[in-house]
């Protein structure tokens, strides 16, 4: 059943791209972003079946050169190795529906409590595949997350899904993500027009209205930017800045905003100077009281500082944009810290926090209101010493008032874990005890993983668990699907994905090559060589 809310919905897609109601019957909504929306719909195929397919409508604000390389992207890198591909791309003025294969799928959360560990390594086995495939693209999707990465457990099938926020790396094959780094650069200080450079590949499935052929080049080029309107492009543009989880979106054209921004005020600050000395370069020094102790402050080339203003000179300087888009809990240090040269390693940041709660049993795992909390429970579980450290290698510096050590993965997760799938020690009893340590050691001050456990204490807990061991210890232990047994290297693997370092964060390349999948990889040969 279709609620009426969602009929409205569908009745309004219907009528902004009449060509959806001429071939598909749309049946319901499966899924909502920030961005776009994406229906079920079903297509009489010339053979007399009916085929099931994801309608994806992209906002009318959507930029339509990102519009064009989240096309690019899924024409080029999709339908092989887990990447969703496109089937049908329609177009009506500023509606775009891109059509693409449907895969029923699972909840991530409904299943996590059910799968066996070899599940669990099949899933990031085929996740990496798909990863490696996109980076060797030059792709860098920066929202990997369980729900963008589908999954049908029965049939064992997987996609990697939502390119709306991919960015290019310096050598990307993705055409149209060069021209948004363009872009990102400045290189639309240069004039006031934008041109979209290049042809979206369009495979052969793909059917375009006549309409949508003549336009569609037209539409996405010479977009016109109204510098004097606080830098926001008008409709075509669509680049008014939309909150992302309360916070502003950074990945969508923020460094053309603020370099546009940043070249208004250096014309205000020559206008209003004009008549004014230029300060002197000038020491300030401050006086501690307790120590008595005078150090001396950075030199200044500006006159407000220590006061309750912003002169002009500070106002014209650039202030650093770095890409920050994403889920919260999923943001790699380096996107935390706004380093401004962001890898395919973040991709693999994320994946390491889905095989974190994979391994833990608990999603989400990470969970902060803000970046600087979001990068506190972090350290809590690598240490402020990495961390410290990781922050030096993308120039970045971070100051902690308290040292934390790093946790132990392995002891972590099994912390976490035993309540539905305890482990493999043979003394309940001394499992208690390590169990309540554990814990103790976890905890901090914002009593964040108290919150994570979100039920009775874990002492209680551990007690139940005990007695269920005393009574029927054999039968539970051949019950485990594998989690009993969970080898050292899968917590390897973790480590390594985990790294604060991007720079030498494990590659989805390399993780494919991990001992930890040493049973998949002679099969995935066998399919590559049949």
């Amino acid at each position: 059943m279709v609620g009426g809310d969602v009929t409205g919905e569908i009745e309004n897609l219907i009528a902004a791209v009449p060509q959806i109601g001429n071939v598909f019957y749309i049946m319901g909504k499966i899924g909502e972003g920030t961005f776009s929306s994406v229906y079920l719909a079903v297509a009489r195929l010339k053979s007399g079946e009916d085929s099931k397919f994801a309608l994806k409508h992209l906002i009318p604000t959507s930029h339509p050169s990102r519009i064009a390389a989240e096309l690019q992207c899924l024409t080029v890198a999709g339908g092989e190795d887990n990447v969703m591909g496109v089937k049908y791309c329609f177009r009506k003025n500023d509606h775009v529906v891109i059509v693409m294969p449907y895969l029923e799928h699972e909840c991530f959360v409904d299943i996590l409590p059910f799968l066996s560990f070899q599940e669990a390594k099949e899933y990031m086995f085929n996740l990496f595949k798909a990863l490696k495939r996109i980076h060797h693209f030059g792709i860098v999707h920066r929202d990997v997350k369980p729900s963008n990465f589908l999954y049908n457990r029965r049939l064992k099938q997987y996609a990697l899904v939502d390119f709306g926020l991919a960015q290019g790396t310096p050598d990307t094959q993705i055409e149209l993500l060069k021209v948004l780094q363009t872009k990102k650069q400045g290189s639309c200080l240069q004039s006031k027009l934008h041109t979209v450079s290049g042809n979206i590949p369009v495979p052969r499935e793909v059917v375009l209205p006549s309409s949508t052929k003549q336009s569609v080049k037209r539409h996405w080029s010479h977009l016109q930017i109204n510098p004097g309107n606080n830098g926001k492009e008008g409709l075509l543009g669509g680049c008014t800045q939309r909150s992302v989880f309360g916070e502003r979106n950074f990945n969508v054209h923020s460094a053309v905003t603020q370099e546009v921004n940043t070249t208004k005020n250096i014309k205000q600050s020559k206008s209003l100077d004009a008549t004014r000395k230029l300060p002197v370069r000038k020491t300030v020094s401050t006086k501690n009281a307790a120590s008595g102790m005078t150090r001396k402050a950075a030199s200044l080339t500006c006159d407000c500082f220590a006061k309750d203003q912003v002169c002009n000179i500070c106002l014209a300087r650039s202030r650093q944009v770095a890409p920050r888009a994403g889920t919260p809990g999923f943001r790699a240090p380096e996107v935390l810290t706004k380093c401004p040269n962001q890898t395919t390693a973040i991709d693999m940041w994320s994946a390491g926090i889905i095989f974190l709660s994979l391994l833990s049993g608990r999603y989400h795992f990470f969970n902060a209101a803000d970046d600087m909390n979001a990068l506190a429970q972090i350290m809590a579980i690598r240490g402020t010493q990495e961390t410290i450290q990781a922050a030096k290698h993308f120039g970045k510096t971070v100051l902690c008032s308290k040292e934390l050590p790093a946790k132990d993965l392995k002891m972590l997760c099994e912390g976490l874990r035993p309540l539905c799938t305890p482990t493999s020690s043979s003394e309940p009893e001394i499992q208690k005890q390590r169990a309540a340590l554990q814990m103790k050691a976890m905890e901090n001050q914002d009593g964040w993983f108290n919150k994570l456990i979100r039920v009775t204490p874990y002492t209680d807990r551990c007690s139940n668990v005990v007695e269920t061991f005393t009574n029927s210890l054999e039968s539970e232990q051949s019950n485990m699907n594998g989690w009993n047994t969970v080898p050292d290297e899968a917590y390897h693997l973790l480590d390594r994905l985990l790294d604060m370092n991007p720079g030498t964060r494990i590659t989805a390349e390399e993780a494919l090559l991990h001992p930890l999948f040493k049973d998949l990889i002679g099969t995935h040969l066998c399919k590559l060589s049949s």
